[in-house]
């Protein structure tokens, strides 16, 4: 993918590791095969499209990687195993190659969203309600939202303008930083 994204544009400026997957279990239950699914896709397809686009970078002399945490990066929940160890990576896999980059021109960030109302939050609704026994809304407004002071999900576009912000010159200051955007979650 990096490969082929150099070949068609000559240069590679930005990288936005936002691939994801959920599953919730207690952990005596949790499958092992969600587990190597989860850090596969949520944690090592970070490292490896990192890996790909650091060469490239480094001979541009300029690029930004900003990676998608969440607020689960910097606190736990239960049932989340391995979701919360994979953005724990994330955060740890941000700082670290930012400080191998720190004098490239390469900035490396990761944004850390509590809610966010996507397919991914709304597919582990039903799971999270038979897991904990209570109802769909019960989930949204108890469980998910209840850790948000401000009580709402937020939304994709506040996502996207973070990120557009960090790809921007004006944050070239900005590295080895996890923005929170999560309605004050992990200000508690």
């Amino acid at each position: 993918m990096i490969a082929e994204a150099h070949a068609a544009f000559g240069r590679l400026d930005i990288l936005v590791n936002n691939a994801g997957i959920q599953f919730v279990s207690p952990i005596e239950d949790f499958p092992p095969e969600k587990w190597d699914a989860i850090l596969a896709i949520n944690l090592s397809s970070a490292f490896h499209a990192i890996r790909a686009v650091v060469p490239i970078m480094k001979a541009q002399k300029s690029g930004r990687i900003i990676n998608t945490a969440s607020a689960h990066a910097l606190v736990a929940s239960p049932y989340k195993a391995a979701y919360v160890a994979a953005k724990h990576g994330i955060a740890g896999l941000t700082k670290t190659v930012a400080l191998e980059l720190a004098t490239s021109g390469i900035t490396v960030n990761a944004i850390a969203p509590g809610y966010v109302w996507t397919p991914l939050v709304e597919k582990q609704i039903p799971d999270t309600a038979k897991t904990r026994g209570i109802t769909e809304e019960e989930v949204k407004r108890d469980v998910l939202l209840a850790a948000q002071p401000t009580k709402e999900f937020v939304t994709v576009e506040e996502i996207a303008d973070l990120a557009l912000y960090l790809a921007g010159e004006s944050a070239r200051s900005i590295t080895g930083t996890i923005v929170s955007i999560d309605g004050g979650w992990v200000a508690q």
